[in-house]
């Protein structure tokens, strides 16, 4: 099988069940994203961490293919003529949810605690879990977007979401093993 189509020459390409759609729909848009995300992810994963957090990377970057399915199936050609459901993978579960609040739980358990927000960066380990952290935010608005046209399974929008949190505890806890400097963003003072 050759990676080129050529099906999508003409700025449009086919979701899950064949309906196309253009390359700038906000379907493809969001899960063109998470995608990006992934990339992210797998980035950090790629760094010098403990094997512990490379495992729940791989873990999440599992995850978010199951996302990325969720988003790309239209909703229109989700059940199949027999009644079965298109996407025949399991879905993100509430399950999935709790192991990042539990991971999340883990880290802060050994953090000081947070009294002012950080500015990202410290070292180039942590900056890779802040950029992640933003473009998982991003993916969650526009996937945000997306459910409000279209809505989509609850869990997999609340798992984006959990996991911009579980990116920036990660951020944090590098940080901590790194012995990076985590620089507090205090405003300055009008004069």
């Amino acid at each position: 099988m050759k990676v080129y189509t050529k099906t999508g020459d003409k700025g449009t390409t086919a979701l899950f069940g064949g309906t196309r759609v253009p390359k700038y729909h906000i379907r493809i848009e969001s899960y063109g994203t998470i995608d990006e995300l992934n990339s992210h992810i797998g980035l950090i994963r790629d760094q010098k961490i403990d094997q512990l957090y490379k495992n729940t990377l791989m873990d999440i970057q599992d995850r978010l293919f199951t996302v990325g399915a969720i988003l790309a199936t239209d909703p229109e050609k989700a059940t199949l003529k027999s009644g079965k459901e298109r996407l025949n993978i399991p879905k993100i579960s509430n399950e999935d949810i709790e192991r990042l609040e539990k991971e999340m739980d883990l880290m802060e358990d050994s953090l000081p605690p947070m009294t002012h927000f950080v500015l990202p960066g410290g070292h180039q380990t942590v900056s890779f879990c802040h950029i992640a952290r933003t473009v998982c935010r991003r993916a969650e608005r526009l996937a945000s977007h997306l459910n409000d046209l279209e809505p989509f399974q609850p869990e997999t929008l609340m798992y984006i979401n959990r996991l911009s949190d579980y990116l920036f505890v990660l951020a944090r806890k590098l940080s901590h093993e790194l012995q990076a400097e985590e620089i507090k963003w205090i405003p300055k003072k009008e004069s």
